[in-house]
């Protein structure tokens, strides 16, 4: 027999599925055999009657094994909140650009080459701004989509983490936008300045001014990550502790791909990434101490 026969059953849950399946066939044999025939409503259904639609089956934590379908349509409800909320930060940004855009441009001589590059500039703009804005959202509606899926060790460790890496996040989007961002772009602007006129496009300006802040917000996840790796148990302290100078090089290549390419820039990129990862050896090792307490109280206990 084909075990894929119904697509709409993973082969998970056949099984119960078929318990199922059997308990409404003893359900209906039972109230057929009681009422006689009779019009109680616990009698066989007439075949003329029309058969009442299929409800959709919620995901839940109580059924994490739902068919196919009931995963694809909770999938589409996410990526339909998502554009929602997507959409809503676009327009919002869009009709406002006139009022934060002198203020994010900190005073800098800022042109425009024509007309159509104006449009350019707002759509392009307001997409990446509503993005990064809607990431906490989409993030929250991800949840809600994996967290059946997931054991109580990892829901517990996740639940307690998210406002931490919301706030992680927007702490490395303010280190790139109050000091990595100044410092590169006026060290870039005064060093061309030196053979050349500078005239810095507003398209040009808004792109490099992405580049040194949003990464930010995304490397100092990095805590939340090697605790979530250390708490399901596929890293430790002593193991970061050996792969520290593999480590190292890999945050000076990832430096040298998202900063700005100046050897003063790349330093105070690359420092607070050594000191991220130096605090997370910290973090795990605090951690495992506890754990190791926690285990010995009980083995004494016992």
């Amino acid at each position: 027999m084909d075990p894929y026969q119904n697509l709409n059953v993973s082969p998970v849950h056949k099984r119960k599925a078929e318990r199922e399946r059997k308990a409404e066939e003893e359900k209906v044999s039972g109230g057929s055999g009681g009422s006689g025939g009779g019009g109680n409503g616990n009698g066989p259904r007439n075949p003329q009657e029309p058969e009442e639609p299929r409800k959709r089956k919620k995901v839940s934590t109580e059924d994490p094994y739902a068919p196919l379908m009931d995963h694809i349509e909770d999938l589409r409800s996410l990526l339909i909140k998502s554009a929602v909320v997507f959409v809503l930060w676009f327009f919002l940004i869009f009709m406002t650009v006139g009022w934060w855009f002198p203020v994010v441009s900190k005073g800098a001589d800022i042109i425009v080459l024509g007309p159509f590059e104006v449009i350019r500039f707002y759509i392009r703009t307001s997409a990446a701004m509503s993005l990064g804005l809607s990431l906490p959202f989409i993030c929250w509606f991800l949840w809600q989509f994996v967290r059946p899926g997931l054991v109580d060790k990892e829901t517990q460790f996740l639940k307690g983490s998210l406002p931490v890496m919301l706030g992680l996040f927007l702490v490395g989007l303010s280190f790139g936008y109050f000091v990595v961002h100044p410092i590169s772009y006026f060290f870039l602007i005064q060093m061309g300045q030196v053979n050349f006129d500078v005239l810095v496009t507003a398209d040009e300006y808004m792109s490099f001014l992405l580049i040194t802040t949003i990464p930010f917000g995304l490397i100092f996840q990095l805590p939340i990550v090697v605790l979530f790796l250390n708490h399901i148990e596929l890293l430790d302290s002593d193991l970061m502790k050996k792969s520290r100078k593999f480590a190292y090089f890999g945050l000076l290549v990832i430096t040298a791909i998202i900063a700005p390419p100046d050897f003063f820039t790349h330093l105070i990129t690359l420092l607070p990434m050594i000191g991220l990862y130096e605090i997370s050896i910290i973090l795990v090792r605090r951690k495992e101490r506890r754990t190791a307490q926690k285990e010995k109280a009980e083995a004494e206990a016992v």
